[in-house]
């Protein structure tokens, strides 16, 4: 067994069926152990495609998303996808190639500091020395992926190392690769619930590792134990986010906050005044002892409340504590694959909740879902074929699959089809306001339910990153919809520049209107449908569908600003 077999080992014991790779020289005893393995390479056209796949893999799967990719420059493309899905919290395990460790100093063939270039991205990065090391320091590295807040991690394989021999001493066992659990002491969470109780107006706020797509039941039993509106946040556009509609208004009324692995940040206008109540009260919530001291150092002692845990333990330990259970398991529950408490909730058991009852939040709880799922724009344009016209198609494609996956790219068009489209699993660009992931996002999304209709919502910016790998789909056989909404530019910065210059000092935001995204995904090998009228939109998303093949529905639409809802005006956030 050589170092490369003991990585793939390594790969095996911690689940790994499938890794999104670039191939380069540095990389192929990887390649070759993969094969006895039985471990698949969905073989990419860009390194940064790969991690952007291994970032939606996680959030669909909840495993370990891997990407693997050579030294040097393919090291440096895949960086930017790392910072999408730290922003993501998606426990994704990146692999580069390195030079030897031998050779270290003297000028090797693209040697580069790696550890020191990806631990401002990362979690952790190692550079494993001797080959001893390479299983322990990558089960070390998924293990902290998977722990606390989920995020890449990262392993620099120099090339000596993988090519080194390797005994049966050095290989991990599955213990070694276990997530490492920080459970909600129960008198904490006791008091976390008696202090939601007594609000008037309280709301749970919480990270991207705790939205209803990837921990639906968890939020729901959480919502109905506390009688509080839980309220993922995920959007770069933070209290702007069109899919939580007039919520800045509500969040701006509550009187108690509780951060439940929602750092404090610019998406929350860093809770102060407007975007929060001078006068609201938090609760920290955090695996990370570094985000309560920016909470505390930004809201003094407003947070009345802190403890350190881990999102998902902490809020079956709440759940647990509202109905009396005990909540010293909690912090096993998801592990065993369960809810703690969430049979009791869901079936309306109240029996053990202290210091009255979640029934006395109903009215603000309704206020709350009331301004989430408000509609009603500040200005409609009044033009021929609106976004919005899109976005109602592809709805009633997604209404009438029993799988459905919504996939929503950034930019403007991706605003509308964020709020106006919805699915049970739904991935979009995330907070690192990253574009240009949602093509692979939507492959990973197909590769990982393969029965499910995938359909991915993009601009016409957003397309220019990856389209390419429809290349990859089609080898993949991944069927999955990409609609399209051309307005011929870069509609986000256009608007910005009307907004703020005014519209004689419009510059570098056109793009072509001879782009024919739906010729080029039929020359790559998909299906291509091109779309200027409203009317022929549903035909034609059905004959993608019936396609069999990747496709592309190129729906020329005109540009309209990312929509505003009707209420007080969104304050605090970016």
């Amino acid at each position: 067994m050589n170092g490369a077999e003991l990585l793939v080992d390594t790969l095996v014991q911690a689940g790994v069926r499938r890794i999104f790779s670039l191939s380069g020289n540095q990389i192929m005893p990887v390649y070759d152990a993969c094969i006895d393995a039985r471990i698949s390479i969905v073989h990419v056209r860009h390194e940064s495609a790969a991690v952007h796949m291994a970032d939606a893999w996680a959030q669909i799967t909840g495993e370990i998303g891997v990407a693997l990719v050579t030294a040097g420059p393919g090291f440096g493309n895949a960086l930017s996808a790392l910072f999408s899905a730290r922003h993501s919290e998606s426990p994704v395990l990146l692999l580069s190639g390195d030079s030897p460790v031998s050779a270290d100093g003297n000028g090797a063939f693209q040697e580069l500091a790696q550890v020191d270039i990806a631990r401002p991205l990362v979690k952790i990065s190692r550079r494993p020395g001797r080959v001893e090391r390479l299983g322990h320091d990558t089960a070390a590295t998924i293990a902290c992926a998977r722990s606390g807040r989920p995020g890449p991690a990262h392993v620099a394989l120099p090339f000596d190392v993988l090519g080194s021999k390797a005994d049966d001493a050095s290989r991990i066992g599955t213990a070694a690769l276990g997530r490492r659990p920080r459970a909600l002491a129960p008198p904490r969470a006791e008091a976390i619930v008696h202090r939601v109780m007594r609000a008037k107006r309280p709301v749970v706020l919480t990270g991207p590792s705790m939205n209803r797509s990837r921990n639906g039941a968890r939020v729901t039993a959480l919502e109905t134990a506390l009688g509080a509106p839980v309220v993922p946040m995920e959007s770069p556009r933070g209290l702007r986010d069109p899919a939580l509609g007039t919520f800045s208004d509500a969040l701006a009324a509550a009187d108690l906050v509780v951060l439940l692995g929602k750092a404090v940040d610019f998406t929350m206008g860093f809770a102060r005044p407007p975007a929060m109540n001078a006068g609201a009260e938090l609760v920290v919530v955090d695996p990370d002892e570094a985000m309560i001291d920016r909470a505390r150092r930004l809201a003094g002692d407003r947070v009345a409340i802190s403890a350190c845990a881990d999102p998902d333990l902490a809020a079956d330990a709440m759940v647990a504590a509202a109905f009396g259970e005990t909540a010293g398991a909690s912090g096993a529950s998801k592990e065993a694959g369960g809810v703690l408490g969430a049979s009791a909730v869901l079936s309306g058991e109240t029996a053990g909740m202290p210091g009255g009852s979640a029934a006395s939040h109903r009215a603000w709880r309704d206020e709350v879902a009331g301004a989430i799922g408000n509609r009603a724009v500040v200005a409609d344009a009044d033009v021929r074929f609106h976004p919005r016209a899109v976005c109602t198609a592809v709805q009633r494609v997604l209404d009438a699959a029993s799988d459905p996956v919504l996939v929503c790219d950034g930019g403007e068009f991706g605003q509308w089809s964020q709020a106006l489209c919805t699915a049970p699993v739904r991935i979009i660009n995330g907070l690192s306001g990253a574009i240009g992931g949602g093509l692979c996002h939507a492959l990973a999304a197909k590769l990982a339910r393969p029965e499910a209709t995938v359909v991915a919502m993009m601009g016409d910016g957003t397309a220019g990153f990856h389209f390419t790998e429809l290349d990859t789909a089609v080898r993949e056989e991944a069927a999955f919809v990409t609609v399209i909404g051309n307005d011929f530019r870069w509609n986000a910065e256009h608007q910005i520049q009307l907004r703020e210059y005014g519209p004689d000092r419009l510059i570098g935001c056109n793009l072509a209107p001879s782009a024919r995204y739906d010729l080029a995904a039929a020359g790559l090998g998909g299906h291509g449908e091109h779309v200027t009228e409203p009317a022929d939109l549903d035909a034609a998303l059905a004959r993608a569908l019936a396609s069999g093949r990747p496709a592309c529905v190129n729906a020329e639409i005109d540009g309209v600003a990312a929509p505003a809802f009707r209420g007080k005006a969104a304050q605090g956030s970016h």
